[in-house]
C-alpha cells in the first residue's frame, strides 16, 4: 500500500479499518475464486496419489513448455540466448542445466522484462513484496495461475486436515493492520469477505497479548496461520496464563523454520497439529506438511534443484536451492536463487499414502550462517538451542572473532544456561567470544518476522546473499 494511502487508513476508526479490510478481502476473492475452483481443488487431490510415471510425465512436458516460452517470447532470457548464439554458443535451451541461474537483483532490476510478449500488467495481478533486505520485488500472474495456486493451496492445507472452506481463522502476518504506536486493543482487524481475523505482530508485548487470545475466543476461531514466532509467543503466553480453552483444529506456520520446541509449545497450548509449509511470493517452489508430519513439495509449482552442495546425511543432499516456476508462464523464473537451501526433494513412502515428493528439511535462508575463521559456512544453528529454557533467540555476527546472542528467558534459565550456549556455539565455530544479552523481545524486521540470524560480516554478496525467499508461505500474499 502506497504510504498515503496507508496513513489514511491508519487514521481510520477501528470498525471502518475492518470494513477496509474486508473491501480488500472482496478484491482478493476475485482473482483467487471462481466457478472452477472447486474443481481445481479436486484435481490437485487427485494428483496427490499420482504414480511416479504420471508425475514426471506433467512435470516434462510443463518444463518443456516453460523453456520454449522463456525462451522465444520473455525479453530478458530471449536477449541472453541471442547474446549467446553471437559468441557462438550453440547450447539447447530445452536442457534445464544449460540456463543461467537467475540472481533476485536482476528480477528487482528489470521486472517487466520477465513478462511473456503481449503481457498487459495492467490485466495482471500485481504483487509488490520485499523481503528482510527491504528491496522491493514486482510480481505479476494471470487471474487463472493465482485461481489454480489458491485451489493447490486450500486443497493441501485446509482439505487435508478437514478444515471446512467457511472457517473462520486467524493470520499473524506482517502487514501494517493498525499503527504501530497503538497501545490500546484492538490489535487486528475483521476480513468478513475471507472470515479471517487478522493480527498484528507487532504488538505482541506480554501485557498485550491476553487481548490477542481474547479476541480469539470473541471471533471464535477455529484454525491458526502465520508467522512461526508470532504464534509461539501466544502459545507461551496461553501455557504460562492458563488458557486451556483454545484449542484449534491446526496451527499452519509459513515464512519461518519451525523448531521442536516451538512445534510442541503451539500444539500443547492450542490442542492441535502444527503444520509447517514452505513458499514464496514468487511461486516458484512450495510445499505443506502432511498428517503424518512430512513437508510434500507441490511438484506443479515448480522444479527445485540443488546446488553448491554443503553436506550430505541419509536424507540426500543438502544445499542451495535453484526454482524453475512450472506455473507462472507469463513471468517465468527460471533456475531462480531463492535464497533457501535445504534437502532436494525425494520421492519416498508416507503414511498418508500421497505420493508428492519428501523435502526432509527446509534448513533456511543463506542469510541464516555464520563466518568461521578459517572461512566456514555454518547453518542450521537450531540445535544451539536445544533443550534450553530460551523462549526466543536471535544470533548476530558482527565480526569473525564475536557474536551477540539475544534471549528472551524462559524459567530456570541461569549462568549455567550460558555456559552451555558459548560451549555450543564453539564447537561449532571454534574459539569465539559469545555475548549474551538477556532481553525481553527481539526486534522483529519491517516485515514484522524474526531474523534468527544476522551476519553482518563481509559484503551483502560474499556472505549474506539475498533476502528470504519464505516470504508468504504457499499460499502466496498474506494480505488481509
Amino acid at each position: 500500500m502506497r504510504p498515503q494511502w496507508l496513513a489514511l487508513y491508519h487514521a481510520l476508526p477501528a470498525p471502518l479499518r475492518s470494513w477496509a479490510a474486508t473491501a480488500r478481502g472482496l478484491h482478493l476473492q476475485h482473482w483467487r475464486r471462481g466457478r472452477d475452483s472447486e474443481q481445481l481443488e479436486q484435481q490437485a487431490l487427485e494428483r496427490d496419489r499420482w504414480s511416479d510415471e504420471q508425475w514426471r510425465d506433467f512435470v516434462e512436458d510443463r518444463r518443456a513448455r516453460i523453456l520454449h516460452i522463456a525462451a522465444t517470447r520473455v525479453p530478458w532470457y530471449r536477449e541472453h540466448w541471442a547474446a549467446r548464439r553471437r559468441r557462438g554458443d550453440r547450447a539447447a535451451w530445452d536442457l534445464l542445466e544449460n540456463w543461467p541461474q537467475l540472481e533476485k537483483e536482476d528480477l528487482r532490476a528489470h521486472p517487466r522484462a520477465f513478462l511473456v510478449d503481449g503481457a498487459d500488467p495492467r490485466r495482471m495481478f500485481h504483487e509488490h513484496t520485499s523481503g528482510t533486505t527491504g528491496k522491493p520485488l514486482d510480481l505479476w500472474r494471470t487471474r487463472e495461475t493465482v485461481r489454480t495456486l489458491y485451489a493447490i493451496a486450500r486443497a493441501r492445507g485446509r482439505h487435508w486436515h478437514g478444515i471446512a472452506a467457511t472457517a473462520r481463522f486467524a493470520r499473524l502476518g506482517g502487514q501494517l493492520v493498525i499503527p504501530v504506536r497503538q497501545r490500546r486493543p484492538p490489535f487486528w482487524v475483521w476480513n468478513g469477505a475471507m472470515r479471517q481475523l487478522y493480527m498484528s505482530t507487532y504488538h505482541l508485548a506480554p501485557d498485550l497479548i491476553p487481548w490477542y487470545l481474547a479476541a480469539l475466543r470473541e471471533y471464535r476461531i477455529i484454525f491458526l496461520a502465520g508467522y512461526t514466532s508470532a504464534l509461539a509467543a501466544l502459545a507461551r503466553h496461553a501455557l504460562q496464563h492458563g488458557y486451556g480453552d483454545l484449542q484449534m483444529r491446526a496451527a499452519i506456520t509459513n515464512a519461518e523454520p519451525v523448531t521442536r520446541e516451538q512445534r510442541e509449545v503451539i500444539g500443547r497450548a492450542f490442542q492441535t497439529r502444527v503444520v509447517e509449509t514452505y513458499g514464496m511470493a514468487e511461486a516458484v517452489a512450495a510445499a505443506s506438511e502432511c498428517e503424518a508430519g512430512q513437508l510434500h513439495q507441490w511438484p506443479e509449482i515448480g522444479h527445485i534443484e540443488i546446488a553448491d552442495v554443503d553436506a550430505t546425511g541419509p536424507d540426500g543432499d543438502v544445499g542451495e536451492y535453484l526454482c524453475t516456476g512450472l506455473l507462472n508462464a507469463e513471468m517465468p523464473l527460471i533456475r531462480y536463487r531463492v535464497g533457501d537451501r535445504g534437502t532436494e526433494p525425494r520421492r519416498v513412502p508416507c503414511a498418508c499414502g500421497r505420493t508428492l515428493p519428501v523435502i526432509a528439511s527446509v534448513q533456511g535462508r543463506l542469510t541464516d550462517l555464520l563466518i568461521t575463521r578459517d572461512g566456514r559456512r555454518v547453518f542450521w544453528l537450531n540445535p544451539v538451542f536445544y533443550g534450553l529454557p530460551v523462549r526466543e533467540s536471535q544470533i548476530e555476527q558482527n565480526s569473525l572473532d564475536t557474536v551477540v546472542v539475544r534471549v528472551v528467558p524462559g524459567p530456570g534459565f541461569g549462568a549455567e544456561t550460558g555456559r552451555i550456549l558459548r560451549d555450543r556455539l564453539r564447537e561449532r565455530l571454534g574459539p569465539i567470544e559469545v555475548a549474551i544479552d538477556l532481553v525481553t523481545e527481539i526486534p522483529r524486521t519491517p516485515a514484522g518476522k524474526l531474523r534468527a540470524v544476522i551476519c553482518n560480516v563481509g559484503t551483502e554478496d560474499e556472505y549474506t546473499g539475498t533476502d528470504t525467499g519464505t516470504a508468504a508461505g504457499p499460499h502466496g500474499s498474506e494480505q488481509p
